[in-house]
Formats: structure tokens, C-alpha cells, sequence
């Protein structure tokens, strides 16, 4: 019977330099959210009939996004890799947008806060929107779990302090 989501999802943790308590805050987050709801669905058919659940592992390799795809035993199934240059400009923004996002909750009003975040919230859609567009044909995923799946891309691009 077909299931296609994601259960489970691990971070390449070498990748990964450093970040702040903030940022640790949005890769629980994102997580938690990721596996509590998503619709992940792998375009190819598996000879097996196999249609989810699935584990999936994130890594940045060589400037690309390695996608492994694993059955709920943790086998492997198939990996993608996705050239991440069109994401380079929306990373960069939105690592810029939520340092003053952070800033902004310790120091500024509420109606600051509101405009800083709504400038998130609109990077943020339009990253999912290229990551569901760079994926089509590929993975099939709803909006909310390209946001949540773009944050982790971003969190595995953090180079250091």
C-alpha cells in the first residue's frame, strides 16, 4: 500500500560548521513539522511495488544536493542530486532576512517584527516554489514540505561564525 511520506530525515552533521541557537531552533522546527506532516513521493516506480514510507538523507556535495532515498528498513533506493546554483541568491536572502528577523524580536516593535517576518514568509514561498519546480518530475512534494525542506537545505549551507 502505497504511504508516501517521510518518516524520518537526517542531516549530513559534516557538513554542517556551525550555527547558532537560532538556527538549531529552525532545523528541530523544521523537522518536527517535516515528519508530523508531508507529501514526499519519489516519481519513479520501483520494481518492487515499493511506495513509502520513506527515510531521506540531505547532503551538500560539491555545491549540489545529494537526496538519498531510503525504504523504512533504511535501504537504499535511489539518490538525486540537484544542482543548487538557482538557490544560491535564496539562500543568501533568507540567512539575511531572518539575522534581522532575530534581531528584530530582541529589539523592535511588533508591527517591525511583522513586516521583517512577512519578508521571511515570502522568501521562504518562493524557495519552496523553485524547489517544487527544480524536483518536478523527479519528487513530487506539497508546498509545505518544500518550506520546511528548503530550511534544511539552508541549514546544511552554514559555513561558520
Amino acid at each position: 500500500m502505497a504511504d508516501p511520506r517521510i518518516i524520518d530525515i537526517t542531516l549530513d552533521e559534516h557538513t554542517i560548521l556551525w550555527r547558532s541557537a537560532d538556527i538549531e531552533q529552525e532545523r528541530r522546527i523544521a523537522i518536527f513539522d517535516l515528519i508530523e506532516g508531508n507529501y514526499f513521493k519519489p516519481a519513479r516506480d520501483y520494481p518492487d511495488g515499493y511506495a513509502g514510507p520513506f527515510r531521506v538523507a540531505l547532503s551538500v556535495e560539491e555545491g549540489r544536493l545529494v537526496i538519498a532515498i531510503n525504504r523504512d528498513d533504511g535501504s537504499l533506493l535511489e539518490t538525486f542530486i540537484l544542482g543548487l546554483g538557482r538557490f544560491r541568491r535564496p539562500i543568501k536572502d533568507y540567512f539575511a532576512i531572518c539575522d534581522s528577523y532575530y534581531q528584530a524580536i530582541r529589539q523592535a516593535t511588533a508591527q517591525q517584527i511583522e513586516t521583517v517576518d512577512m519578508a521571511r514568509r515570502a522568501i521562504h514561498n518562493e524557495a519552496a516554489e523553485l524547489l517544487m519546480e527544480r524536483l518536478d518530475g523527479k519528487i513530487e512534494i506539497d508546498f509545505d514540505t518544500a518550506r520546511r525542506l528548503f530550511t534544511l537545505i539552508c541549514v546544511l549551507h552554514i559555513k561558520g561564525a
